[in-house]
């Protein structure tokens, strides 16, 4: 009786998964056999491959579930009990740090920016020379992330506004924007996408979350969110001062 409510569990959780991807399954298959009027290649390995992909979404979403999001509201909880501002201001930068610089999407990226920059010109054509690039560019981003994360607990603490920040902050990008070389611009954009992914979205959200639950006087729906919209908007700022740095 146990393991069939597991199997059906899990049947649910897969089912759930799928839903997800049909919209996307939806479109390949229109354009493919609408649009470009062409067969599939390699049916068998696609159809395995979509499989594979709705194991690994069902468990990556139970791993959030399970791991991420209570981990990061626990330590939030405990920190903001214990009292401590400094610790938890380091666990924050820390947090955001060593998600970002662990972040696939944000490793890719700058790989391939490197490549490009090399091809380019704007940096020399040798391996020590693309792997600075992309460290730099990798440290540059996840420093933004970490002091973001700090900026945004600072705020849930202190009760800023969510709005001044924000508008403040991309004041401050357009600004950059006109002085940052424009080939680190298109970059500098991207880069507030890439650091907000697998990874860093579940824990930043789960310590905002946390900590507006647990601070008196604070909302977890006005106060917990808006940590990522941060983690977003400093890495733009950052990337264009490295360019500025890089490129001059």
């Amino acid at each position: 009786m146990v393991y069939r409510n597991y199997f059906l569990l899990i049947l649910k959780k897969l089912k759930a998964a799928f839903v997800d991807l049909v919209p996307i399954i939806l479109v390949v298959v229109f354009f493919q056999s609408v649009v470009i009027q062409q067969p599939f290649p390699e049916i068998g390995e696609i159809i395995i491959g979509i499989f594979f992909v709705i194991i690994g979404l069902m468990l990556f979403i139970e791993g959030l579930e399970i791991g991420l999001f209570p981990i990061g509201e626990t330590m939030a909880y405990a920190l903001a009990k214990k009292g401590s501002v400094f610790w938890l201001i380091t666990f924050s930068f820390a947090l955001g740090f060593s998600t970002t610089i662990a972040e696939p999407a944000l490793i890719a990226v700058a790989k391939e920016a490197s490549e490009i920059s090399s091809g380019a010109g704007l940096i020399e054509n040798n391996k020590e020379s693309m792997e600075s690039y992309a460290m730099g560019l990798r440290l540059s981003v996840a420093f933004s992330v970490g002091l973001a994360i700090v900026i945004g607990v600072l705020r849930i603490l202190k009760g800023w506004p969510l709005y001044y920040l924000i508008i403040g902050g991309y004041i401050l990008v357009m600004l950059m924007t006109i002085i940052a070389p424009p080939e680190i611009i298109g970059l500098a954009y991207d880069a507030g996408g890439v650091t907000t992914s697998t990874i860093t979205v579940p824990l930043v959200t789960a310590l905002g979350v946390g900590l507006a639950t647990v601070i008196k006087g604070r909302s977890p729906l006005v106060d917990g969110f808006g940590l990522i919209a941060f983690a977003s908007l400093l890495p733009m700022i950052f990337v264009m001062a490295f360019g500025i740095f890089w490129f001059k």
